[in-house]
């Protein structure tokens, strides 16, 4: 259950293969079993009493790309 003042990361990864991962032996480098193309990003959350603030922002990257 969410509750006030919880902070939460979002890990989505997006893969031009199947789902299925794989961790390496290093125990930090996660991989697709098929080896295809992946990419990961993060968003962190803080649940406020009223709603949800994402605290991520890649507004830097948009601008870069502008």
């Amino acid at each position: 259950m969410l509750q006030t003042g919880m902070t939460i990361a979002i890990e989505p990864m997006v893969t031009l293969g199947k789902k299925d991962i794989v961790q390496e032996k290093d125990g930090w480098t996660i991989r697709t079993r098929d080896k295809k193309p992946a990419a990961h990003f993060e968003h962190t959350i803080v649940v406020r009493k009223d709603k949800a603030e994402i605290l991520t922002s890649f507004e830097y990257i948009e601008k870069a790309l502008q």
